[in-house]
């Protein structure tokens, strides 16, 4: 037989160890190509940087690395086109393109570029990459969505509804304000990923498996190739660290969870019992027997996806827990849930743009279920304003709601001045400017209140941390 021979594990970069064939479930196993794939740009980027490095060190030519480069970027448009051809062995997205490379420019040529490199390394590069990419996208596409909601915002400001606590109506609120609140936990996620992206942004590559690398490379010189801001300084940490993965499926559940808080809303909104926005038809769907519905099914499927990325979080933090030091094959099942879930939120941030920007809101709905209940509060800050005590005025206000009641009465303003009076001398005849929605919002001035100038700064502010 002669010494060329191919043995079973031959095309495996890590076959040279090994004579027999593995099992053929074992192979479906342990492959992760279907999945990985999808990393196939950051993982050419960082062979192509990689083999800068290596021909500094003079491991790699100039003629070399150059028909490196060209064979790279041959099998990016392949990538690209949908022409690369996956073949039996191709375990992994290293494996297929270095496979690949030594189809294209030879194997003597293409067996250099791994020199000193280890998959362990360059899968946690690859990932850094893509993650970094991926959030740097979704960056984009939070910052259009929250402007959607400050858009809306600004151009509905004189909209009263009612703001509730319990689900029970508590005070008159502005819609603008409602839209503000839920625009404020979206850039609180905006910042906080801002903040996620320079921890992603450090890079592994040049650790080799896990205790540096044999050649002296200069892992600086990499980073700054790669767009990273600084290197990992333990090679140890540099192969298994995956906190940013958790970080990142921790910041995807608080995003989805306020994403599910503010569908649960507009669901609740869009009722016929209140009644107070309608959601466009491409963000509805019908029911295959009543043909009077109109479901939000656009939101029922945000509030649930929720649950979809807290389970890929839950799940990973379980594989994650357990694992020694360095890279262990569990770190494989970093990838399955990470990509859903930024899949998922990227996906529900366009139809949450979709639906903000697009639903319609009544107005006279929303106003119509203002009652002067609500107003209580200002009754007893009516008092308070003439020097009585606040815990005194609550009481007050208290007695008049149940006077209101005891009468039948269809609210607190129906109560004659008499009655006020009779409840509490205090009373002067200008307690009736109290009932008065419009008045009871424009007293909340303060920093985050409900008053015109107190929404519109609360916008402006909200403006300037995206900018």
């Amino acid at each position: 037989m002669s010494n060329t021979a191919e043995k079973p594990s031959e095309a495996r970069l890590w076959g040279g160890r090994f004579t027999g064939a593995s099992d053929p479930l074992m192979d479906l196993y342990n492959a992760s190509l279907p999945y990985d794939k999808i990393m196939f740009d950051a993982d050419l980027t960082g062979t192509k940087v990689y083999t800068q490095g290596l021909n500094k060190l003079q491991l790699i030519t100039d003629d070399e690395l150059a028909k490196i480069h060209e064979g790279l970027e041959e099998i990016r448009k392949e990538w690209q086109n949908g022409t690369f051809v996956e073949k039996p062995g191709d375990e992994d997205i290293h494996t297929a393109n270095e496979r690949r490379l030594g189809e294209i420019i030879g194997k003597h040529i293409a067996g250099k570029v791994h020199t000193g490199r280890s998959r362990n390394d360059q899968v946690a590069t690859d990932m850094r990459i893509f993650v970094r990419e991926t959030l740097t996208k979704l960056l984009d596409f939070l910052a259009t969505f929250i402007g959607s909601i400050i858009k809306r915002a600004e151009s509905e400001i004189d909209v009263l509804m009612p703001g509730y606590t319990h689900l029970q109506r508590a005070q008159p609120i502005r819609w603008a304000h409602w839209l503000s609140s839920y625009a404020t936990y979206f850039t609180e996620d905006y910042k906080r990923l801002q903040q996620i992206l320079e921890r992603v942004n450090q890079s592994p590559l040049g650790a080799g498996a896990l205790a540096g690398h044999p050649y002296g490379i200069d892992r600086e010189f990499l980073a700054a190739g790669l767009g990273f801001n600084d290197v990992i300084g333990n090679s140890l940490t540099a192969v298994s660290d995956r906190d940013f993965v958790v970080e990142t499926l921790f910041w995807s559940s608080l995003f989805m969870n306020h994403i599910s808080r503010f569908s649960e809303d507009l669901i609740i909104y869009s009722t016929a019992e209140f009644g107070f926005i309608q959601l466009a038809d491409a963000y509805s769907t019908g029911s295959s027997l009543m043909p009077q519905k109109k479901n939000p099914d656009s939101l029922e499927l945000l509030r649930g996806k929720s649950g979809r990325v807290f389970g890929s979080l839950a799940g990973f933090l379980m594989s994650l827990k357990s694992i020694p030091s360095t890279y262990n094959k569990d770190m494989q099942e970093d990838k399955e849930p990470l990509f859903d879930a930024m899949t998922t939120v990227e996906h529900s941030i366009l139809i949450a743009t979709g639906v903000i920007s697009t639903l319609s809101i009544k107005k006279e709905k929303m106003e119509g279920a203002l009652t002067m209940d609500m107003l209580a509060t200002d009754l007893a800050d009516y008092l308070v304003r003439r020097g009585v005590p606040f815990r005194e005025t609550h009481h007050i206000s208290g007695e008049c709601v149940r006077k209101a009641e005891e009468e039948k009465l269809t609210g607190i303003d129906q109560l004659s001045f008499e009655q006020f009076q009779s409840i509490d001398s205090r009373f002067e005849k200008d307690v009736m400017d109290v009932f008065d929605f419009e008045v009871s919002v424009e007293r909340r001035t303060a920093t985050g209140g409900t008053a015109k100038s107190a929404v519109l700064k609360q916008l402006k502010k909200l403006t300037d941390q995206l900018n």
